[in-house]
């Protein structure tokens, strides 16, 4: 396997769950119970990127890499390209980027995607997706629907029903038609280093701003996400208090070994 870093941006700041990556969650702040799992990928190094003292006390406090950031990116890409440069990482590295806010993402996954990127020299991005098999799943425009081509280069993602089969749909909505090649999109990345630092100069495109879907603008641009298809959706991450009761509870049902992953 060849050898990749996962990037773990953290922000203090949210909107739906302030301070969420300094809750506690199996015994440990969530954001050390995120980067603990990502251990387990099999990643060169783990390191968080974080704008703020208190994540950054933690996760030095747990012993695992931490870089302080600045506070004023407009996006976790951007703070990846910072990270990246303060580690000194080639322009050919590759880098994993797992949300803080996701601890019960499978490092299954975060391989998957690394693989992807390293198997396929002509793309900057690689990507997951699974299976949609849910009418309410494919016409629910949170659902981020992707399209790629035969040798898995991403076409479009958007919000809206992706592909749209017009004739069936015609005659009812609630049932996909058989063989419908409908994926959701997984936020996962792997980015090659040179892409993080192009990504700062890239302007943002009508695509991007009106979906809301920040991988448009690397399309846009030219540059080729590869697709890979993963066969189930990971557990959500964190975005409210009850997502952050649902994360304590699994882990409390869960074997010892697994809560403290190594």
């Amino acid at each position: 396997m060849t050898a990749f870093t996962v990037l773990i941006p953290a922000r203090h700041a949210s909107t739906r769950l302030p301070g969420k990556m300094l809750a506690e969650v199996g015994g440990v702040p969530l954001i050390v119970r995120t980067a603990q799992q990502a251990l387990r990928s099999g990643a060169a190094q783990v390191v968080v990127a974080t704008d703020h003292a208190d994540i950054e006390q933690v996760v030095r406090d747990a012993g695992l890499p931490v870089l302080r950031t600045r506070e004023d990116h407009p996006s976790g890409t951007d703070r990846l390209a910072e990270a990246a440069d303060l580690l000194g990482l080639p322009d050919e590295a590759l880098i994993v980027n797992v949300q803080g806010d996701e601890p019960l993402l499978p490092p299954a996954l975060i391989q998957q995607v690394a693989r992807a990127l390293a198997d396929t020299p002509e793309a900057a991005i690689a990507t997951l997706c699974h299976p949609i098999h849910s009418a309410t799943d494919f016409f629910n425009p949170n659902v981020v629907k992707v399209s790629f081509d035969q040798r898995g280069r991403a076409l479009t993602f958007s919000r809206a029903p992706l592909p749209y089969a017009r004739d069936a749909f015609a005659q009812q909505r609630d049932v996909l038609p058989e063989g419908l090649p409908a994926y959701r999109h997984i936020g996962i990345y792997g980015y090659r280093a040179h892409f993080l630092r192009a990504y700062r100069q890239l302007q943002a495109c009508p695509l991007e701003q009106f979906e809301a879907l920040e991988q448009l603008r690397a399309l846009w641009h030219g540059y080729v996400i590869q697709v890979a298809i993963a066969a189930d959706a990971p557990p959500a991450g964190v975005d409210t208090a009850e997502d952050l009761e649902r994360v304590r509870q699994w882990l409390t049902s869960q074997p010892a070994p697994d809560n403290m992953p190594g």
